[in-house]
């Protein structure tokens, strides 16, 4: 049975760290964006556990109850959306379900399945993370002082989780150009991969791959995107 794993009598939050004691699982397949994630639960005091799939998180909620579930909605096993049916049903609830999309019209249906809000990606600015979350902690366990939030301050993940999310897609797309599932998740991981790491060009690739899909005629899309994330993938690693 999943156990709470807040502890009575931990450390109070304050406001330089107004989320410490909280415990967040954040179900997330792209390693740039979770490690994003994790410099601001680092930085506002929270902690952090990480699933990559649907199936992943479902093995971490056996075993433990975070306070708070993070969850993306496209993911490579299944949508997003599936969990937060089975969360926001589940007895006990968890205290705090939030939904996380680099598509903003997935807001709605992440409501509709019981989210009780949802975070706009690319997620970087730290107040702003921390006012989201802060909106669901219970009165009880907010800090004092918020009006200090750091609003304006972002954090910078580092580039190495890009190429690994760039790595992961180029070994999807050398298998993946028939299967149609597999083409449909590559669309929405790299748009909004590359969305969260500023790279206009491939954002806008991968995006035209999904317009592409639809008409029926992905394949020079799809060639095109692939030529992009192998070309990134060649070039000199930033130091």
């Amino acid at each position: 049975m999943p156990v709470n794993i807040t502890f009575p009598g931990a450390r109070a939050p304050t406001a330089d760290r107004p989320l410490l004691g909280l415990t967040v699982l954040l179900v997330e397949d792209s390693r740039f964006a979770c490690e994003a994630m994790r410099l601001l639960c680092l930085r506002s005091g929270a902690r952090i556990r990480r699933a990559d799939s649907l199936h992943n998180a479902r093995r971490h909620l056996r075993g433990y109850r975070p306070d708070a579930v993070i969850v993306d909605l496209g993911l490579p096993d299944g949508s997003g959306i599936e969990l937060i049916l089975e969360l926001a049903q589940a007895t006990p609830r968890i205290d705090m379900l939030l939904a996380t999309s680099g598509d903003p019209d997935g807001e709605a249906p992440a409501r509709a399945a019981g989210a009780d809000g949802f975070l706009a990606k690319p997620i970087g600015r730290l107040g702003e993370f921390q006012q989201a979350l802060l909106a669901h902690v219970p009165p009880d366990r907010r800090p004092g002082g918020l009006g200090c939030l750091p609003v304006g301050e972002e954090v910078h993940p580092d580039p190495v989780a890009f190429r690994d999310d760039l790595a992961l897609a180029a070994q999807l797309m050398r298998h993946g150009r028939s299967d149609e599932r597999v083409m449909a998740y590559l669309a929405q991981f790299l748009a909004g991969v590359a969305k969260a790491a500023g790279d206009t060009k491939l954002c806008a690739a991968a995006e035209a791959l999904s317009v592409a899909r639809q008409g029926g005629a992905a394949g020079p899309a799809f060639d095109r995107l692939a030529a992009l994330v192998e070309g990134r993938l060649a070039a000199p690693a930033a130091l």
